[in-house]
């Protein structure tokens, strides 16, 4: 079985568009959607939403990766807490399913005929959403209320459910729920508690469901829960993480994985190239060479086998440079595992 190249999920804005103006675009966007119109009707939003996101979405789907990952150019967290900062507001921590919506999934669909046209295919997406815990660790802290838990779960399960297209020019092939702190910081919860919560979170149909982490040190503990297809963990910056999970847990489990084999820690990779006297390096340089990513791939998949079913970049890539640079490296990860199969 041949293994997917997908992405989880950030990218750079492109020049010439400010922080500042796309994300007065995409509230906007969300708010148009959420009332019921089109965001492709106003000058503002085809100019710094639509274009912006549509276009970045292109740049991705032309480095050849199997399952592309809308691009996540707003803070992911703020795509969910703003909407519970409103439901909050109305004296409740679930967000209701009119308003459980992301912009940049519903304009995708929109544009679905066009883009599917365009490439000669069927779109596969990825989907990436914030999780309850990581929310809930930046909205509350780390005392658990298990009613406040069940109720972000909740907010992200409807979350989910919108993010469900099936037509014939596109499909939600991947649903993955970030929780890049567990195993760094944790809820002061039980491990049934924690798992509970997931498993509400994960409860919807119609995709692959993922839970990426950027620690693997409690990965053994989501083995247990039975709406996760796969688990999901950055190798390439933290090739320890490897180490925390065996094949033989993975297939008593009937889990698969998704391991990151190709480095996206851009601060740190800028910083080792200072230290060699690189002031402004190029794309080029910034980007791992396709021989160090097909070592790792190699590595992962004579470990895991058939469990391993997904693989690419080790986390997203909003933080980086240009576009251009993001997209070398989207480029390079798919060349390296294609050409190793």
């Amino acid at each position: 079985m041949s293994v997917l190249v997908d992405d989880i999920g950030s990218f750079p804005l492109p020049a010439g568009i400010s922080r500042e103006a796309f994300s007065k675009a995409y509230q906007l966007a969300r708010d148009t959607i959420i009332n019921g119109g089109d965001v492709r009707k106003d000058a503002f939003l085809v100019k710094n939403f639509c274009e912006v996101t549509l276009n970045s979405f292109r740049k991705k789907v032309i480095t050849g990766l199997d399952v592309v990952n809308y691009p996540q150019q707003y803070e992911g967290r703020r795509q969910v807490s703003d909407l519970l900062h409103r439901a909050m507001d109305k004296g409740s921590f679930v967000v209701e399913e009119r308003q459980a919506v992301l912009p940049e999934v519903h304009l995708i669909n929109a544009e679905a005929k066009a883009l599917s046209e365009e490439f000669g295919k069927k779109i596969l997406l990825r989907v990436s959403i914030f999780g309850p815990l990581e929310l809930y660790l930046k909205e509350i802290g780390t005392t658990p209320y298990e009613d406040v838990l069940e109720s972000f779960a909740e907010t992200i399960q409807r979350v989910a459910k919108n993010t469900i297209l099936n037509s014939k020019y596109i499909e939600t092939k991947v649903v993955s729920i970030d929780e890049p702190s567990f195993g760094f910081m944790d809820i002061s919860a039980e491990k049934d508690l924690m798992c509970e919560v997931l498993e509400k979170a994960f409860d919807f149909h119609g995709a692959v469901k993922q839970i990426h982490l950027h620690s693997a040190s409690r990965l053994p503990d989501l083995l247990e829960i039975d709406n996760i297809d796969v688990v999901s963990f950055e190798y390439a910056a933290s090739p320890q993480n490897i180490k925390s999970i065996s094949r033989k847990m993975l297939e008593d489990a009937d889990k698969q994985i998704r391991v990151g084999i190709s480095r996206t820690d851009i601060d740190a990779i800028m910083a080792e190239l200072h230290d060699r006297g690189i002031e402004k390096p190029t794309a080029e340089q910034l980007v791992e060479d396709e021989k160090t990513i097909r070592k790792r791939y190699a590595t992962a998949k004579e470990k895991f086998g058939e469990r391993m079913t997904f693989t690419g970049p080790d986390c997203g890539l909003g933080g980086w440079p240009s576009q251009e640079a993001a997209q070398l490296l989207l480029k390079r990860t798919v060349e390296a595992v294609k050409k190793r199969e």
